[in-house]
């Protein structure tokens, strides 16, 4: 009777398990950073959120009644803050990822010296903080005589008197997005100017025997398929860059909520029942909302940029 062939698995050799070993602690620090910083803390804010908690007393579990709350009593979150963060992020995410990438097309087309010197210029709002920033904005837009935007319209006529632009509910939002994308322009724009000047000049050149008649068709065929990995970075920082930020509008107008919630976003919403009023299971909530909603657009980036292959 003939046996059956059985297949055994090959045993790990040493130097194998040692490799891997080597690899794992190489891994560890990095995942232990990863694990204390990200998912515990996400962990925690879950569980927070399904509780009530003033940061004097123990949280005692109240289930879905802080989501409940946001979504059907907190009419300032439904009218003035989501409405806020939606038109504030559409203009700002997208507009701030078009502007890089138009920023970093235009620049690669330059000669190296005036590219280098033009992105420092551009990249260098990113690198000053919300805090500084809004302290040179305040100059700008101050609301008395001694407002630089103020005073320039004064002496062209265009005002009588000056405007107090950041207590006021028709420029702050406006001002905020303008401030944030003038700052936009960090490492993502970095990247995608990177890839752009690593494109190989020979696909331009197949391109246009191809039929490639225009830079738009270049740019549209060759540019941006050939740097999908930097886009979707680009696009990713850019969505990160876009929350981050948003706490500018605090910053200009000095108090929190902003007058009149004209500038008032979702993490300013979850800072001011978190810090101000000590609702942290509440506040733990909106921040789970935001966090749906950061990785749902995050998957929309993946689904447009990332490889598919």
């Amino acid at each position: 009777m003939i046996k059956p062939l059985i297949l055994k698995k090959p045993k790990k050799s040493r130097k194998m398990l040692k490799q891997q070993r080597t690899a794992y602690m190489f891994i560890f620090p990095y995942a232990l950073m990863f694990s204390i910083f990200i998912i515990i803390p996400v962990v925690i804010a879950i569980i927070l959120s399904l509780t009530y908690f003033d940061t004097v007393r123990a949280p005692f579990w109240i289930g879905f009644e802080n989501y409940i709350n946001i979504l059907t009593n907190d009419e300032v979150f439904m009218q003035k803050v989501l409405p806020n963060t939606i038109k504030y992020a559409i203009i700002v995410g997208p507009g701030g990822y078009i502007l890089s990438f138009l920023l970093a097309w235009i620049l690669a087309q330059l000669t190296p010296k005036l590219r280098t010197i033009y992105a420092l210029i551009i990249y260098s709002p990113s690198l000053t903080s919300g805090i500084t920033m809004a302290v040179l904005w305040k100059v700008i837009f101050a609301g008395d005589n001694s407002g630089y935007l103020n005073t320039l319209l004064m002496k062209l006529g265009l005002i009588v008197e000056p405007i107090i632009y950041l207590q006021s509910q028709e420029f702050l939002l406006l001002i905020m997005i303008i401030v944030t994308l003038w700052s936009s322009m960090g490492v993502g724009f970095l990247a995608i100017l990177a890839g752009i000047l690593n494109v190989d000049i020979e696909m331009y050149e197949a391109g246009y025997i191809d039929g490639i008649k225009n830079k738009f068709q270049e740019v549209i065929y060759i540019t941006i398929p050939s740097i999908k990995p930097q886009m979707l970075f680009g696009a990713v920082m850019a969505i990160v860059g876009t929350f981050a930020s948003a706490g500018i509008g605090v910053a200009l107008s000095g108090s929190n909520p902003t007058p009149q919630y004209a500038g008032q976003l979702i993490v300013n919403h979850i800072e001011y029942y978190g810090f101000n009023k000590f609702e942290m299971g509440y506040a733990a909530a909106l921040s789970v909302l935001l966090l749906i909603g950061i990785y749902l657009l995050s998957r929309i980036a993946f689904k447009v940029f990332g490889n598919k292959e």
